[in-house]
């Protein structure tokens, strides 16, 4: 049998490349080599997110796997049959002895669009890492990409069941995903369009409650400041640890973009609250549609296109191009980077008339 290898030292040589390499092996049905995973990293091989990654994606299609542990820098992955529909629960914490704060928002990620085009609904109960460093967080995935997503005609719904915060993780989340696409539809998003609002939510875990009011206020009047009025939110949640942080959504005419800052030991409620605020403003003044990490989460779910898929996105980044490149190593679509005004950039998708072929043994 010939696989089909996965450098996994390229571009950024992070968690991206195996989580797209399995969402599109069980799609297409292709069997794959991984080498050099995570070569970039501190610790480089699959870490307990990961490794819920791939056995996840392993029981959606009965695959055949090597090299599925901790640390490891290689992992074959061969499909058995095409993603079958079903009632799954994934918990990170499992992978690793003492548990995880993995993030399962990556792992939701990769099992969504394998998942969106299998015949019938599906439920995944996910547990670990809901609002955790190096992650888009719970807030992001449910009000920025998949409502990204909807357009394109996925449909799912996203709950979260408790909050869970590095170092301890022990959150949960609910999805339901309708199922039953052949394709989905093109995103066209080269232009915003008005900003109409912008929204959010500051929360502390087991943390007194002016830490998330002073997050709250300060980004309202930082934003305020800049002409922007916002309407955030201020929240104690309970977890298995202390935790907080700053979830901001702005809507535009065409788009949605969010933006994130985690709190820590030592960093003020106020600091926090600046961060986010900065990184709405920056990608606001960019006049892009997507802000840069929507890009990357997006280049996958557009390679599932019959039609022809382009946005503007606030920055390149080595995120972007890295993920490009792994559709491109599946033939299963054409991605083309390019940059454009003010250090923006352009991305047109080519997708495939034939749809996904699920060539399956």
């Amino acid at each position: 049998m010939t696989l089909l290898r996965i450098d996994g030292s390229y571009g950024e040589g992070g968690g991206q490349i195996i989580r797209t390499a399995l969402s599109l092996a069980a799609l297409t049905g292709t069997a794959v080599r991984l080498e050099n995973i995570r070569a970039r990293r501190r610790k480089p091989g699959l870490a307990a997110q990961h490794l819920t990654a791939v056995k996840a994606v392993a029981l959606l299609c009965d695959a055949r796997i090597g090299g599925a542990e901790l640390g490891s820098q290689t992992l074959e992955f061969i499909p058995g049959r095409p993603v079958r529909a079903g009632d799954y629960t994934l918990d990170v914490g499992e992978a690793r002895e003492g548990g995880s704060a993995g993030a399962v928002m990556l792992v939701l990620q990769t099992v969504l669009p394998p998942l969106a085009l299998a015949e019938g609904a599906s439920t995944v109960s996910l547990r670990g890492g809901t609002h955790v460093p190096m992650s888009p967080p719970f807030d992001y995935v449910r009000e920025v990409w998949l409502p990204t997503l909807a357009r394109m005609g996925v449909r799912a719904e996203l709950s979260l069941v408790r909050s869970g915060w590095y170092p301890v993780g022990k959150g949960e989340v609910w999805l339901a995903v309708a199922g039953g696409r052949r394709s989905l539809e093109a995103l066209k998003a080269r232009h915003r369009g008005t900003l109409q609002a912008v929204t959010g939510r500051a929360l502390a875990a087991n943390l007194p409650a002016h830490i998330p009011e002073r997050m709250a206020a300060r980004g309202r009047a930082v934003l305020a400041d800049a002409g922007i009025a916002a309407a955030i939110e201020p929240a104690v949640v309970q977890a298995a640890c202390a935790g907080a942080g700053l979830f901001l959504t702005a809507r535009y005419d065409h788009c949605l973009a969010g933006f994130t800052a985690l709190g820590r030991r030592g960093k003020s409620a106020e600091r926090v609250a600046e961060e986010a605020c900065g990184a709405l403003l920056a990608h606001h003044r960019s006049g892009a549609a997507l802000d840069q990490h929507l890009a990357d989460q997006i280049v996958l779910p557009a390679a599932l296109c019959r039609e022809e898929s382009l946005f503007s996105v606030e920055r390149i980044t080595p995120h972007l191009t890295t993920n490009a490149w792994v559709v491109d190593r599946f033939g299963l679509a054409r991605v083309d980077v390019r940059p454009a005004e003010c250090g923006t950039g352009l991305v047109r998708i080519h997708g495939n008339p034939a749809g996904v072929c699920h060539a399956h043994p």
